[in-house]
C-alpha cells in the first residue's frame, strides 16, 4: 500500500490504538486541566505571600497571573498544532506535559508576583496538553465514532476544571500553598509518563510532507464550515464566561440570606459545567448517528432560548437550574467543533487549524467576561443574558445557513 493509500486508511478507519489513546489523553487532560485549576482559591493569598500587600493590587495581580495563561495559549496553539501536523501529535503531548510539570513545580518556589506571572505565561507557552489531546483524538479515532471520543475527552477535561478548585480549596490548609504546586507538578509528571510511553500514535510519511507543503488554511478548499466553527467555539466560550463577573451580585439580589451568596454563586457557576459533563458524550453520540451540524444548530438555539428565562429569574434555584440546562445543551458543542473541521480540512492540516479553534475558544474565555462586566455595569445585567441570548440565536442562524448540503448525515467517507 501506497504512503498515500496507507495516510487515506487511517484517517477513514482510526488507528488500531485509538481506545488507548483516548483513555490515555482522557486522564491526562484530566490531571493537567485539575493542576491548572487548583490555584484559583488560593491565587490571591499566594499573591499577598509573594509580597503584595495593596487590596486592589493583589486582586489585579490575581487576575493579570490568571488570564496570562491563557492569553499565551491563544497565541501559540495553532504554531503547536502545525507542527504536530508535521511531527506528530504524540511528540507535542509529551512537549506540553514537561513544560507544565517544570513550569507549575517552579510556581512552588516563587520569589516575588513577577515569576509567578511569568511561570503562568510559560504555561501557556508550553502547555496546551488537552487541546493537543483533541487534536491527537480527532485524528486516529474512526470517523463514525469521532464526536463521540471527543465527547468523552471533553467530559474528562470539563470535569477537570470542576475538580480542580476543589482540591485547590482543600490541599493547602493540610500540606501548604508551596507544596500544592509541587503535589500538581508530580500529577503532571504522572502524565508525562503515561503519554511517553503508553500513547501510540499511527503516523505516515506522506502526511508530514503534505503538511509541511500545506499552507495550512491555504489548503482548505472550502473555508465557510471552519469558519463557522472558529466564531462557534468563541460564542461557546463567551456564553459560559459571560455572566462571571455579574454572578455573585445577580445572586445577592435573589437571596435573602446574605450569608448564603457565594455559596450559592458557586453553585450556579458550577451548574452549567456539570451539565455539561453529564451531556457531552451523549450529544456526541448523537452527532455521529444524526449528522453535526443539526446538533451545533440546534444546541445553540437552545442555549439562546435558554438565556432569556434567566434575566427574568426571581428565585435563586430558578437560575441553577436553567444554568445546568444551558450547560447541558452548550456540553455537545466542543466535540463537535472539532469533529466538523476534522472533516472539512486535510489531515495534513488538521492540527494547525484545531489549533486556531483552541485560539478563537480561549478568545471568547477572555473576551466573555470582560463584555460581561462592561454591559452589566454599564447598561444592566438582564441584558448580559438577553444579549448573549441573540448571539447565540444568530450563531445557530449562522450555521444553520452554511452547513453543507449532506449535513443531516454523519460524515462516514
Amino acid at each position: 500500500m501506497t504512503d498515500t493509500k496507507w495516510d487515506a486508511a487511517v484517517v477513514d478507519s482510526g488507528s488500531i490504538y485509538w481506545q488507548r489513546n483516548l483513555v490515555i489523553s482522557l486522564l491526562g487532560s484530566f490531571t493537567t486541566i485539575v493542576a491548572m485549576t487548583l490555584l484559583l482559591p488560593f491565587l490571591p493569598i499566594y499573591v499577598e505571600e509573594l509580597g503584595v500587600s495593596d487590596r486592589a493590587a493583589i486582586v489585579q495581580w490575581s487576575g493579570i497571573a490568571y488570564g496570562a495563561t491563557f492569553l499565551a495559549a491563544a497565541f501559540v496553539a495553532p504554531l503547536w498544532g502545525r507542527l504536530g501536523d508535521i511531527y506528530g501529535r504524540k511528540l507535542m503531548l509529551v512537549r506540553a506535559s514537561a513544560g507544565m510539570t517544570v513550569a507549575i513545580s517552579l510556581m512552588g518556589m516563587a520569589d516575588s508576583v513577577w515569576q509567578l506571572v511569568a511561570l503562568r505565561l510559560f504555561v501557556g507557552l508550553a502547555g496546551g496538553y488537552s487541546s493537543g489531546s483533541m487534536v491527537l483524538v480527532a485524528t486516529q479515532t474512526p470517523k463514525d465514532r469521532s464526536a463521540w471520543a471527543l465527547g468523552v475527552l471533553a467530559s474528562g477535561i470539563m470535569a477537570g476544571n470542576l475538580v480542580g478548585p476543589l482540591i485547590g480549596g482543600a490541599l493547602p490548609p493540610l500540606i501548604g500553598i508551596r507544596n500544592t504546586f509541587l503535589a500538581a507538578g508530580g500529577m503532571i509528571f504522572l502524565a508525562f509518563l503515561a503519554t511517553t510511553f503508553l500513547i501510540k500514535e499511527e503516523k505516515s510519511p506522506a502526511r508530514k510532507q503534505a503538511a509541511k507543503a500545506s499552507g495550512g488554511w491555504a489548503s482548505i478548499s472550502d473555508k465557510r464550515p471552519v469558519i463557522a466553527m472558529l466564531a462557534t467555539g468563541l460564542l461557546l466560550m463567551l456564553a459560559n464566561m459571560s455572566i462571571e463577573p455579574i454572578i455573585t451580585v445577580y445572586v445577592a439580589q435573589l437571596t435573602e440570606n446574605p450569608g448564603k451568596v457565594t455559596m450559592i454563586a458557586g453553585i450556579v457557576m458550577s451548574a452549567a459545567a456539570l451539565g455539561s459533563i453529564l451531556s457531552a458524550s451523549r450529544l456526541g453520540k448523537l452527532a455521529d448517528r444524526i449528522g453535526h451540524w443539526p446538533v451545533i444548530a440546534g444546541a445553540l438555539a437552545v442555549a439562546g432560548l435558554l438565556l432569556i428565562p434567566q434575566a427574568f429569574v426571581t428565585n435563586s434555584w430558578q437560575l441553577i437550574i436553567l444554568r445546568f440546562l444551558m450547560g447541558m445543551a452548550l456540553g455537545g458543542l466542543l466535540p463537535c467543533i472539532s469533529t466538523v473541521i476534522r472533516h472539512s480540512v486535510p489531515d495534513s492540516a488538521a492540527g494547525s487549524i484545531l489549533g486556531l479553534s483552541v485560539s478563537s475558544q480561549y478568545v471568547g474565555q477572555v473576551a466573555g467576561p470582560v463584555l460581561g462586566g462592561f454591559v452589566g455595569g454599564h447598561i444592566g445585567m438582564q441584558a448580559v443574558f438577553l444579549g448573549t441570548s441573540v448571539l447565540l440565536i444568530a450563531g445557530a442562524a449562522y450555521s444553520f445557513l452554511v452547513r453543507p448540503r449532506n449535513a443531516g448525515m454523519p460524515d462516514r467517507k
